[in-house]
């Protein structure tokens, strides 16, 4: 019997990192650069530790390993394996974010025995006139992209997109991608942490040394098409629940609570994350009960087959395999 799970934050600090993580979630840190809250993960040197309840001090992976199908679900356990197959963080961009991309699981299994990274992002907050990059702003060929990247003049290759709380977007792999200064959002992503940098705007880290380059990695892993299929719309309907994305690594939903809220997931054979992205709820399921509020997450295993929300008022993404 796996109770309602909460884990303890792994704090990242990065060059462009700030303090929103601890000023408006509460997050216990110091440092004024944290850029990453890790909320669940298995990635290897990262691995989270149950914050609550009977399970408290055990670590993810040994849930995993003693109660695979349980947790995870058989038909999970089917694909991964005893691998956690997803990766789950609040971000805060004090500053740009380098600009990026994510190799497939093709190239990802060859390259780097990984797999390849899908996400999507949440905006939580952003300034005024905050920007995400997300893909080209016309077709290029991989001879014009090398040549901007050479000529210092990518960023004349790109599309920009202005954001405000509740935009929501699907990254697949091969897309250039950068989160700009001033957006804080929650990133749901396969357990992948290969990323190929590009472009770093030529900041020096606190040693005074640029930060490395992947420019010939991500010669065969950009897709160097226009495409406008990252913007995710949505259905907004109170007290119900509206799917955001389904994809073949994550499925989720938004669920934005006036009232309380059940939910049969008898059927349901995958673990199931909320993530509070705006107020704060109770989860009572027969295994026990937790609370969640902005800026926190909870895990429930497959095995749970009602769960109850319990909120005057609260934004949750569900997110399932």
């Amino acid at each position: 019997m796996i109770h309602p799970l909460k884990f303890r934050p792994i704090l990242k600090e990065r060059l462009w990192g700030g303090t929103k993580l601890k000023e408006v979630f509460g997050k216990p840190i110091e440092s004024d650069i944290t850029g990453e809250s890790w909320e669940l993960s298995t990635v290897k040197g990262d691995i989270s530790v149950v914050a609550n309840g009977s399970l408290e001090g055990k670590s993810l992976q040994e849930l995993i390993d003693s109660n695979a199908e349980e947790l995870l679900g058989k038909s999970v356990v089917e694909r991964f394996g005893k691998e956690f197959p997803i990766l789950i963080k609040f971000i805060d961009a004090k500053q740009d974010l380098s600009i990026q991309l994510h190799p497939n699981d093709a190239l990802a299994k060859e390259r780097h025995d990984s797999f390849g990274k899908t996400e999507m992002w949440y905006i939580m907050d952003a300034d005024p006139k905050a920007e995400l990059i997300v893909g080209f702003s016309k077709d290029v060929t991989k001879e014009e992209y090398a040549e901007s990247i050479d000529n210092d003049t990518l960023l004349d290759l790109l599309n920009y997109e202005e954001v405000k709380e509740g935009d929501t977007f699907f990254i697949n792999t091969g897309k250039i991608h950068a989160i700009g200064a001033g957006v804080m959002l929650a990133e749901i992503q396969q357990t992948s942490d290969v990323t190929y940098r590009v472009f770093d705007f030529n900041r020096k880290d606190k040693d005074g040394n640029l930060r490395e380059l992947h420019t010939e990695l991500a010669l065969d892993a950009v897709d160097y098409e226009k495409k406008d299929d990252f913007k995710v719309s949505y259905g907004h309907k109170k007290n119900e629940v509206n799917t955001m994305v389904d994809c073949p690594y994550f499925k989720t939903n938004f669920i934005e609570l006036t009232e309380n809220l059940d939910l049969d997931t008898t059927q349901r054979d995958s673990f199931t994350i909320f993530m509070c992205v705006g107020g704060e709820a109770k989860i009572s399921t027969a295994e026990g009960e937790v609370s969640i509020k902005s800026g926190e997450t909870a895990l429930l295993s497959a095995s749970t087959e009602k769960i109850s929300l319990q909120s005057s008022g609260a934004k949750l993404l569900e997110v399932t395999i």
